[in-house]
């Protein structure tokens, strides 16, 4: 499989494979840093998409259809404080065993602690209360880098509905472009969806 850029590549890399782990919907929220996983989570056929203007209502929205389907319900939200609005599903989540796998786009480190608007300090921003933490390193179009990335999304799903089951949060840091905007040599041809490719 060939991608416009490294994002773009990464970003369907990781929501396929959460796909392949039973993931058959996702609930985004609007912003620019998160726009690789939203368009690959709706080019996806596979899953069905739910559009909310507030964080912290698709939080509860995901959290809600978790309860029912017991099966995580991903969500996406930008950098910054978007991510904030997280945490009150996520505490319900921890108390009340739901799972839940939170998805949040991070700017790259140069950018962190920069004194800019929205550079949030997103590591392990919800403490104790999730089951498991990543901050997943940034794309690269590299065989070896995207198996490790597809094993990290299944084993978010795996420690989300574990037991017992609960929140889950994967950091997700983007550099621009952020469009599906081709990049000249970003991806020089490399065959990365493979599930089971091993070199």
């Amino acid at each position: 499989m060939t991608a416009p850029n490294r994002n773009t590549l990464w970003a369907e890399t990781l929501v396929s494979e959460l796909a392949a782990a039973g993931v058959d919907a996702v609930c985004l929220a609007p912003g620019s840093r998160s726009t690789p996983l939203t368009v690959a989570f709706v080019a996806h056929d596979g899953i069905r998409t739910f559009s909310h203007l507030d964080e912290r209502s698709a939080a509860f929205f995901a959290l809600g259809r978790a309860r029912v389907t017991g099966t995580p319900t991903p969500v996406v939200c930008t950098s910054g404080t978007a991510t904030a609005n997280f945490h009150p599903a996520v505490l319900e989540a921890d108390e009340s065993r739901v799972p839940l796998l939170l998805l949040t786009a991070d700017r790259p480190p140069e950018l962190h602690d920069s004194g800019a608007n929205q550079t949030t300090d997103q590591e392990q921003l919800y403490g104790d209360a999730v089951r498991w933490y990543r901050t997943l390193a940034e794309p690269e179009p590299e065989p070896r880098k995207l198996r490790s990335l597809r094993v990290t999304a299944a084993r978010a799903v795996v420690e989300a509905t574990g037991t017992p089951p609960g929140p889950v949060h994967l950091n997700v840091p983007f550099r621009k472009p952020l469009e599906p905007t081709p990049v000249e040599g970003d991806v020089p041809g490399i065959r990365a969806c493979s599930r089971h490719r091993d070199n």
